[in-house]
């Protein structure tokens, strides 16, 4: 826990350190407020004992209005540079938040496909705020209360030290004891905290799961279940807050009863020096000061240190994130790949997922320029795995994959990615217009590129029918459209990337038959000059490939042409066509 608290320091100081003169300027204002402040009490003892001195008033009156305008002055400043530092802080505190939120989020989406389909969406946004939200308590209590703590403490310390030793080490002495208690308390409680804040996270994320998978909560009468479960989630989130709150009102007693042994030994030492006439009845008031001052701001350092660490905590799981290496990675001298013909080489690909059984075996597969090239077989077989490794999703363990001669594994992520268009089989779109998501295929298309490309994938008909057509919003991950009709604009997408490979993973299974013949054709003209992998159950969607390779258990078993596999006698592709043709039927 500790070195996770150093990392997020570490991580807060980074970005702090681009602001440093700007941290500077506010720092030494707030130096120079805090001072002055301390010194206004000595106006206030001279004050006192002109009073107590027993000269007349009219002798008085004038020493007395000439401290009043001191008072005056010294607190007009400190008010001059207080509003120097917040309006400094307002400036400080908004650009580095805004760096951290660049940086996690771009730190985040560097993260693999694999990192995210092991997190939830919603408690990955809860870290990032957390993470943001411990930084500005963190800067907050240094800024406001341990910075002038800090100050306050050293120059009381020196001042009354010229007044009375013995009173200054009390004060002192006492003020060290009080720290290392409150820390001590503090790193007790940390681990407790740490607990409160894994179990909120859980409660977040099972909040948004839940609420994304509404629909199935309803369809299967669930409602119930799911409340018990959340119940329980809230249960143990709050015996974690209870417990670590309880540990913080004990500590918070013990500060009090300090405080009382503090106020009773500066006093009692105090009565014993005036009797002694070492003690005016100004220092009496000047003492008092100092000591309602310090205690009233030590009384808050427990809150403080309780409020730091809760964001330590807070921040931690964000933390943890950010030290995590991203598992997919671009190599020290990584090139632009560029595809200007089009070949797709495997060879001999092993793969296997984390702590699963190979997936791919000595897998071989080459693909030549303009290749229209299908893959189908039994679920479970290696068809969307070889699809992901092309896309470098996950990184193979043996073996080379090859586009064009250039290893992908040598080349940038992104230039892979920008040579190959992809329509998943379940695609998800953005919580925007239907023009920005078509247009994210090539951001720089004109709104005309987005109409052409739309008529070709036969989505414009159905939004031309929206109030608002292209500039309708779609929802979170295009809930408003039908399957058919995200499908569709996917599909808009990779006609308007235009890139030279395509890729196509169960791309018309959400099309009624009507829609898929339209597609069917919309594709026939994308995948001209193209070279085309298709994943494919419905054997009907792949009989004009170039060629159609059967995997199974992660190995090439058949591959020829529609025509060569099905007047084998026997064979996989064989049996699965006669399944789907007419299995159904016979049975």
């Amino acid at each position: 826990m500790q070195q996770n608290t150093q990392k997020t320091l570490r991580f807060f100081a980074k970005h702090v350190a681009r602001f440093k003169w700007l941290a500077l300027g506010i720092l030494l204002p707030l130096i120079a407020t805090v001072s002055l402040g301390i010194a206004i009490p000595y106006f206030y003892k001279r004050f006192f004992d002109i009073l107590a001195s027993g000269t007349t008033p009219v002798e008085s009156a004038p020493k007395l209005l000439s401290l009043l305008l001191m008072v005056v002055l010294f607190n007009g400043i400190t008010w001059v540079l207080w509003r120097w530092v917040t309006y400094g802080m307002s400036i400080f505190q908004t650009r580095i938040l805004a760096n951290m939120n660049n940086e996690c989020f771009d730190y985040l989406h560097g993260h693999s496909y694999d990192f995210f389909n092991n997190s939830f969406t919603g408690g990955l946004v809860k870290r990032v705020y957390r993470l943001t939200g411990a930084f500005q308590v963190v800067v907050e209590k240094f800024t406001w209360d341990l910075i002038p703590l800090a100050i306050r403490t050293l120059v009381i310390f020196v001042v009354l030290l010229a007044v009375n030793p013995l009173i200054s080490f009390i004060m002192f002495g006492w003020t060290l004891f009080f720290f290392a208690l409150s820390y001590g308390f503090a790193l007790f409680k940390l681990k407790f905290d740490v607990a409160r804040a894994e179990a909120d996270t859980r409660i977040g994320a099972f909040m948004a799961d839940s609420i994304a998978n509404n629909f199935n909560i309803k369809l299967f009468s669930n409602l119930d279940a799911e409340s018990k479960s959340y119940a329980d989630l809230t249960d143990d989130w709050a015996k974690k807050y209870k417990k670590s709150w309880n540990i913080g009102t004990i500590a918070e007693a013990v500060q009090a009863l300090l405080m009382i042994l503090l106020e009773f030994a500066i006093f009692y030492y105090a009565i014993r020096f005036w009797e002694q006439g070492r003690l005016t009845v100004g220092d009496f008031v000047w003492i008092q000061a100092y000591l309602i001052d310090l205690t009233s701001k030590l009384w808050g350092f427990w809150r403080v240190i309780r409020a730091l660490y809760e964001s330590f905590a807070d921040a931690e799981e964000m933390t943890i994130i950010l030290n995590t290496p991203h598992e997919i990675r671009d190599a020290k001298k990584a090139k632009q790949l560029v595809a200007k013909h089009g070949k797709i080489e495997f060879e001999n690909v092993n793969f296997s997922y984390a702590g699963k059984q190979e997936v791919l075996k000595n897998f071989n597969l080459t693909i030549k320029p303009g290749e229209k090239v299908a893959l189908i077989g039994p679920s479970g077989g290696g068809k969307t795995t070889v699809v992901r490794l092309l896309l470098r999703l996950f990184d193979i363990q043996k073996g080379r994959i090859l586009i064009d001669g250039q290893d992908i594994k040598k080349a940038t992520q992104d230039s892979l990615r920008s040579e190959i268009s992809f329509v998943p089989q379940e695609p998800m779109l953005f919580h925007r217009t239907l023009t920005e998501n078509i247009r994210y295929g090539r951001l720089e298309a004109s709104d005309k590129e987005v109409i052409a490309a739309s008529k070709l994938a036969h989505c414009h008909e159905f939004i031309m029918g929206f109030p608002k057509k292209y500039e309708s919003l779609m929802g979170e991950r295009g809930i408003k459209l039908s399957g058919g009709e995200r499908q569709r604009v996917a599909i808009a997408r990779a006609i308007l990337k235009n890139a030279p490979l395509l890729v196509l993973d169960e791309a018309t299974s959400s099309l009624d038959s009507e829609s898929e013949m339209l597609i069917q054709e919309a594709l026939l003209n994308l995948m001209k000059n193209k070279t085309t992998l298709v994943i494919a159950h419905r054997l009907s969607t792949i009989m004009r490939m170039d060629r159609i390779v059967v995997l199974q258990n992660g190995q090439i078993v058949e591959e020829g042409t529609h025509g060569d596999l099905i007047q084998q006698t026997s064979g996989l592709y064989k049996r699965l066509w006669e399944l789907q043709v007419g299995g159904y039927l016979n049975a």
